[in-house]
């Protein structure tokens, strides 16, 4: 009886929150960097910056709270690039993410996908995938990322991620969120 109870709760604990995501089998890849912010630290830096004044800083604070996770996958790797992009268009199909915004510029390709949430302003989760990253950054470095997979999970207000990421200027191709 015990081997039943035990097969069976094996069976289903992938089921119960303790599952991994599709992009998880990149972490121990050594072709590509990877970035994880799990909610303890995004919970930690908000107590930090709660008092703080600044209007920018409110705004990411108010979205740090809304967020559960985020990962980040970085490769100038053409293999990993090809394996990146093909678990991302499948997550994207099974998952049924809606793609909400796609910008061409050169040769950079820059798409983001979300997963409805509660209301039009708010999502459950918000995956941007860009390709062909080539950035002569300051001091002279050169920074090629052929790709970079972002995903976050949580309740998103785009309202927030849209000004923020205009604020940061973290892509030249980010300055279309406000005209999408």
């Amino acid at each position: 009886m015990k081997k039943v109870i035990i097969i069976l709760l094996m069976g289903i604990l992938p089921y119960m929150g303790i599952s991994q995501s599709i992009f998880d089998k990149f972490e121990d890849s050594d072709r590509i960097g990877t970035v994880t912010i799990n909610n303890g630290m995004l919970k930690m830096v908000t107590v930090m910056m709660a008092d703080d004044k600044d209007e920018d800083t409110k705004d990411f604070v108010e979205l740090a709270k809304s967020i559960n996770n985020i990962k980040i996958f970085l490769s100038e790797d053409e293999g990993a690039a090809a394996d990146m992009a093909t678990t991302m268009k499948q997550y994207v199909r099974s998952s049924k993410l809606e793609e909400l915004m796609k910008v061409k510029d050169g040769d950079t390709n820059l798409r983001f996908y979300i997963k409805n949430g509660k209301n039009e302003d708010r999502v459950e989760e918000l995956l941007m995938f860009v390709t062909g990253i080539d950035d002569k950054g300051h001091g002279g470095k050169h920074h090629k990322f052929e790709t970079v997979l972002l995903t976050m999970t949580g309740d998103i207000d785009l309202t927030k991620v849209g000004s923020l990421t205009k604020k940061m200027k973290l892509h030249k191709g980010l300055e279309h969120l406000d005209k999408e």
